[in-house]
């Protein structure tokens, strides 16, 4: 299967889930943050994988080890995000160094900032996690919405509000136009009705 089957079949699939959004979601979220949460979620379990593998297994130091597994995570989702969700064509030389100075920016300020700033405070380290993992999530999809994928599909939502002001829009758009620089209909008048009655 080429990549761009693969990017359609998952856009698809995104497409259909996004359609059967609940409360009236489906009209305002797009297919490609439900890939992104996907993706997301897919790549925050294999970075605690990675994270057991090197701290539990091979006994890297936890800086160490949160590095270097936030870094795999981190390629797997650019990756998978660039080819499946986003569908992305753009130059892989001007989008990884942004790529990475999002990833870069991410963990200093929420994997360390925000996680560590709220146990200071006081919140339960599992709780501090989950709180810094969804500014996380919000903060990287407008980075690749917005920044590295500016050219990606799937940004509109496929709600049965958004398929009907779609319809009502079509018959218009198809409607011909008479533009000012062509002849008007009471100018071509004489010249037809010329034709028909003959000389």
């Amino acid at each position: 299967m080429s990549r761009d089957a693969r990017g359609q079949w998952f856009a698809t699939a995104m497409a259909a889930v996004a359609r059967r959004l609940p409360f009236g979601l489906s009209d305002v979220v797009p297919p490609n943050v439900v890939g992104y949460l996907l993706i997301s979620g897919c790549t925050f379990c294999l970075d605690l994988m990675f994270l057991t593998i090197f701290h539990g297994v091979l006994g890297l130091i936890p800086p160490v080890a949160v590095t270097l597994s936030y870094g795999i995570a981190c390629l797997v989702n650019y990756v998978v995000n660039r080819i499946l969700n986003f569908r992305s064509h753009g130059s892989l030389g001007t989008q990884l160094p942004v790529s990475v100075a999002i990833f870069a920016t991410n963990y200093l300020v929420f994997l360390l900032g925000v996680f560590e700033g709220l146990i200071a405070l006081g919140i339960e380290y599992q709780l501090a996690r989950l709180i810094a993992a969804c500014c996380e999530g919000v903060f990287l999809y407008c980075c690749m919405r917005w920044l590295v994928f500016r050219d990606g599909s799937g940004s509109t939502p496929v709600g049965a509000q958004r398929a009907a002001q779609a319809a009502d829009a079509a018959p218009a758009a198809a409607a011909p136009t008479v533009t000012a620089s062509g002849p008007s209909a009471e100018a071509l008048r004489p010249a037809v009705q010329a034709e028909t009655e003959g000389p």
